[in-house]
């Protein structure tokens, strides 16, 4: 048998466990917490219960969960099961969970009782054979509870290797028809390998995220790679967020790294009570999905001294982190996200393949063992994405004199205005420097003279009002004309997906609707 995903609980049981079983594994926010005997136990019933169910290997499993500790251990089963995971957006319609469940072939469901709503509709325009319900009953459905077996012997399942797939997860469909990226077993420790060895995680990690588990930053940022290290997990009940909560419980699980997304961040230095509240056990933010502005760090040493800031560049298909800033380089290259993370290779090209010079901008490549192993039936996309061994990933980016890497934005965010390329990302960063403004993001919309210009989405800072008159001229004297947006709209928040990511789609059809 090769090594596997198994390995996390297995090592567990062996002859010289990594650490006392009797540990924490994982924890859900203040509320619940299990032991690493307890999870292996979990996962090991799940396991056996899919089995029962007729769910052999490279079969396909929904898995339509808040965050919970049964999620961790659920996926785990399903791996052990030598099944594939598709770990679904509980944010989704009914059609496109008909779509995500019908693309994949699923033939088993494991979802909470809330979504049924959604789940009904669609079940005669699926496979799905095996319904098991997680906090309720229903006619149609197993309770989680019940289906699970009560054997906990590790024996008899299939023989896995790091080739072997293990999770399929679905783009958010924000940039066209959705495609689900498709991880091996290998994939999934690599990604966690290369966070451990970049950020020294070990047995006493205790490792805190804010994003839910069906995304990479929830799952494969942070919370794997500790769970890999065997540290404690500590994963937050979805719905209700607020800092508050999760300082709270960062102090009550002696929490030493924490990922939040930028505009939580923004949030937590603007307020004093919080930083006051956070634990002296803290040692490392991870951000990353958004542009952080440089006013951040400054914020970071005066209110959290002692906590250091990793910047990060994440894409799910590139194997979750490809790059990060560390805080003992990030000053005076705030706008940069750093250099390739341990055991990667990045590089920035031209149309036709070739490397770009200094300071040209070019598409972002990403080359390691936790690159996906290619869409799910998507040959022409993958094509498209993976080619020579390189992920491409669509974002725009430059490498500096120094050798550290700046996104550009999205190829597709990318817009013309009067023959000039505009690169929003550049644009969002000097917006945000301005005193009034705390948060931005920029579209290109149709212009008759100039083809396409910039309209700005702005959130004001707290305390402060945005003048579109006085921002315009101060834009003027650091930007080319040309990059100064034509229109300003400001806004109570950002439109975002789960990984905290601006939802560029939307604000450009509402400023297109605002012509």
């Amino acid at each position: 048998m090769g090594m596997s995903l198994n390995f996390i609980t297995d090592s567990i049981a062996g002859q010289m466990p990594p650490v006392d079983p009797r540990r924490p594994a994982l924890a859900l926010g203040g509320e619940e917490v299990i032991s690493w005997t307890d999870l292996r136990t979990l996962e090991l019933r799940y396991a056996r219960a899919l089995q029962d169910a007729g769910v052999v290997k490279g079969d396909r499993v929904g898995m339509l969960l808040r965050n919970s500790t049964d999620y961790v251990a659920f996926y785990l089963a399903v791996a052990r099961a030598g099944a594939i995971s598709v770990r679904l957006n509980w944010r989704l319609t009914a059609p496109e969970l008909q779509f995500a469940l019908s693309d994949s072939g699923a033939i088993a469901l494991v979802f909470d009782r809330d979504f049924a709503n959604n789940i009904e509709p669609i079940r005669d325009q699926i496979d799905v054979t095996t319904y098991v319900v997680r906090g309720g009953t229903l006619d149609w459905a197993v309770p989680l509870d019940d289906f699970a077996a009560t054997a906990t012997d590790a024996t008899g399942f299939p023989d896995l290797s790091f080739d072997d797939p293990a999770s399929l997860m679905y783009s958010s469909g924000t940039t066209g028809r959705p495609k689900g990226a498709l991880f091996s077993h290998g994939n999934a420790m690599w990604i966690g390998s290369i966070q451990a060895q970049r950020w020294h995680l070990d047995h006493s990690t205790v490792a805190q995220t804010s994003g839910p588990l069906f995304h990479a930053g929830g799952f494969e940022v942070l919370l794997l790679p500790t769970l890999l290290a065997h540290g404690t997990a500590v994963t937050f009940p979805s719905g209700g967020f607020t800092l508050e909560n999760f300082i709270s419980v960062a102090r009550e699980r002696c929490t030493t790294n924490m990922l939040l997304y930028p505009f939580m961040l923004f949030d937590l230095l603007r307020d004093d009570r919080l930083t006051d509240l956070v634990p002296d056990s803290l040692q490392r933010i991870v951000t990353g999905g958004d542009i952080v502005m440089p006013w951040v760090y400054d914020e970071l040493e005066k209110e959290l001294p002692g906590v250091s800031l990793v910047q990060s560049y994440s894409l799910t298909e590139g194997g979750a982190v490809s790059t990060s800033l560390e805080f003992d380089i990030a000053r005076g290259h705030e706008s940069s996200i750093g250099r390739p993370q341990a055991m990667t290779e990045v590089k920035v090209i031209r149309p036709d393949g070739s490397l770009t010079d200094v300071d040209e901008v070019g598409e972002i490549c990403v080359r390691s063992g936790g690159v996906s192993i290619g869409y799910w039936n998507r040959p022409e996309a993958d094509a498209e994405t993976f080619r020579d061994g390189w992920c491409h990933s669509g974002d725009l980016g430059r490498i500096d004199k120094e050798g550290l890497l700046t996104i550009a934005g999205r190829a597709k965010d990318m817009y013309r205005s009067g023959g000039e390329n505009v690169y929003p990302a550049e644009v969002e960063m000097i917006l945000t420097g301005h005193n009034d403004i705390a948060d931005a993001a920029v579209v290109g919309v149709p212009d008759d003279k100039y083809v396409e210009v910039g309209a700005a989405f702005l959130v004001a800072a707290k305390g402060r009002t945005i003048d579109a008159d006085d921002l315009s001229g101060w834009l003027i004297d650091r930007l080319a004309k040309y990059k100064v947006p034509k229109h300003y709209h400001v806004v109570t928040e950002l439109p975002r997906n789960a990984g905290g990511k601006v939802l560029k789609t939307q604000l450009r059809e509402k400023g297109i609707a605002a012509l």
